[in-house]
This record gives C-alpha cells, sequence and structure tokens, in this order.
C-alpha cells in the first residue's frame, strides 16, 4: 500500500504539472505574438527560473551539501541534460509556436509517447505491459483522430520540420531525463537546478546573438515571471520528482494530457476551434492515459 501511495503521490503532481505547462502554450503565442524573439524569450523565461531556484539551493544546506557531492561525472550528465533539455528542446519549441498553430505544435509533440515507448525497452529496459501498449495505442489514435487529415499551408512546412525536430529531442529528454532521475540518488532540486542552469544561460546567450533582445513591454515581462517562477521553476523541480517513481513512458503518456488541455485552452484565449472529431480525439487521448496507469509495473 506504501508503494502505491508514492505512486498515485507521482501521478498526481505529474498531472499538475501538466496542467501548468499546458497554460504555457497559450501564454508564449501571446508573447510570440507581440513580436518577442523566440530563442530570447525561452532563454529570458528559463534563466529567470534558474535564478529563482539559487536560493533554495545554495542556502538549503542539504541542497547545497548534495550540489558539492557531485562528481565530475555527475556534473557531466546534468549538464548534457540542460543543452538537450532546455537549450535544445525548448528553443525549438518556442520556434515552432512561432510558426504553428498550439494544437499542431501539441499534435508533434505527443508523437514523444509512442517512441519512448520503444525506444525506452532497449536503452532503458523499461518494457510497457500489454496493456500500457493498449493505452499507447489509443492515445495515439486519438492523436490522428483529432489532427488528420492534416492540409499544411506551404508557410507552415518549415515550422513543422522545427516541431518534428522538437519531437525528437523531447524523445531523448525524456529518456535521459528518466535515466538520471530513476535512482533517486540526487534531490530533484538539484537535478532541475544544474541542469537548468547550464542549459537556460547557453539558450539566453544564443538568442541574444542570433535574434536580439527584442522591445519587452510591462504584459511580455509579466508573461515571462510567470513562466519563470510558477510553470519553469516549480513545475520542473516537481517533474523531476515524479520521474524518481514513474517510468519514462508513463510520464510521456502523462504529458500527453497537455494535447486536450492546450486545445481547450487554444479554443478559449486564442480562437482556435474545437470540432466533434477533436472532441472525439481528446476522449480516446484521456482514455489511452488513464489505462496505462491502471497496471504499475513490478519492478517499480
Amino acid at each position: 500500500m506504501p508503494h502505491i501511495s508514492l505512486r498515485f503521490k507521482a501521478i498526481l503532481l505529474a498531472l499538475f504539472v501538466t496542467i501548468l505547462w499546458s497554460s504555457s502554450g497559450v501564454l508564449i503565442k501571446i508573447g510570440l505574438r507581440n513580436s518577442l524573439p523566440a530563442i530570447t524569450f525561452a532563454g529570458l523565461r528559463y534563466t529567470l527560473a534558474f535564478l529563482c531556484l539559487t536560493p533554495f539551493v545554495l542556502f538549503n544546506p542539504s541542497q547545497r551539501e548534495a550540489l558539492k557531492r557531485l562528481t565530475p561525472k555527475e556534473w557531466g550528465k546534468l549538464s548534457l541534460l540542460g543543452v538537450v533539455f532546455y537549450t535544445i528542446t525548448q528553443s525549438a519549441m518556442f520556434l515552432a509556436l512561432a510558426a504553428l498553430p498550439a494544437n499542431m505544435v501539441s499534435l508533434l509533440l505527443n508523437l514523444t509517447s509512442i517512441f519512448v515507448g520503444i525506444a525506452g525497452i532497449f536503452l532503458l529496459k523499461e518494457r510497457p505491459s500489454p496493456l500500457q501498449w493498449v493505452g499507447i495505442g489509443l492515445a495515439a489514435l486519438g492523436v490522428g483522430v483529432y489532427f488528420f487529415p492534416v492540409a499544411l499551408p506551404q508557410a507552415q512546412i518549415v515550422g513543422v520540420g522545427i516541431g518534428l525536430f522538437c519531437m525528437a529531442m523531447n524523445v531523448a529528454s525524456s529518456l535521459f531525463g528518466r535515466e538520471v532521475n530513476r535512482s533517486a540518488k540526487l534531490p530533484p532540486l538539484v537535478v532541475t537546478f544544474v541542469s537548468m542552469g547550464v542549459g537556460s544561460v547557453l539558450m539566453l546567450v544564443t538568442g541574444l546573438a542570433v535574434q536580439g533582445a527584442g522591445a519587452l513591454t510591462g504584459t511580455d515581462w509579466l508573461i515571462i515571471a510567470w513562466l519563470a517562477v510558477v510553470n519553469t521553476a516549480l513545475a520542473f523541480t516537481l517533474w523531476n520528482r515524479s520521474l524518481q517513481v514513474l517510468t519514462a513512458v508513463e510520464s510521456s503518456i502523462l504529458n500527453s494530457l497537455m494535447m486536450p488541455q492546450i486545445a481547450i485552452l487554444a479554443f478559449v484565449f486564442l480562437g482556435e476551434g474545437l470540432t466533434t472529431k477533436d472532441i472525439a480525439g481528446l476522449a480516446l487521448v484521456g482514455i489511452g492515459t488513464i489505462i496505462v496507469q491502471l497496471k504499475p509495473r513490478k519492478n517499480m
């Protein structure tokens, strides 16, 4: 029973994070509509989030001691996680959102769970149960029902390419993040602090060098501050905590709940419509997600 309780808490944590991250899509689109440079926007968000985490690590004796005990190998792994998960993946997501509707980006990112399930068998030795595969299949079917057939304007082809690249990097991030966190040796806050610090600073420097700073309004700064403090500093720490219990496939499928959440938020705040077919797709994704969580893995 304590084991099941721990897993249930991890699921609730992950669900809460998906709600925060889903709202990020709407806030990012609003910022991009205000002509914020995409990579600089992302870099500001994650660098500010990193600065928010700094006092919680440096002024906490246990976190500070854990930071001091990091080996060169662990520093290397966390730095690489930061480059893949933040610098590359998040920059690509912001660029994709600048070129595509939020729902289309959500579709591409939801392909992550399928590839994570396959790659996790070979790389993490985490084989999904038959029931979990059914859930993955239903979620994938829901994605298809919701978005296909897709008619792409010529102007969106580059955006789709960026989105597919973002999806591939998201797969790598999911697998690598699970590999770093599943031993539960490192505190989630330290994992987030180091990886985000490396990835965000590199992303901000890249954005300023390539795209410039842009002209930020008061509203832009409010959006960046909310994204940094709540949707990033808090959310990524909670996500890393959930990864200590959930497998890569389970986390990825839970992450797919962002698709219906983003669709609803995009309909309300961005004017991206929903049809009966869209709602059917959302329902399939939701059912598939629930099915994946019905049977805990025995080796967890």
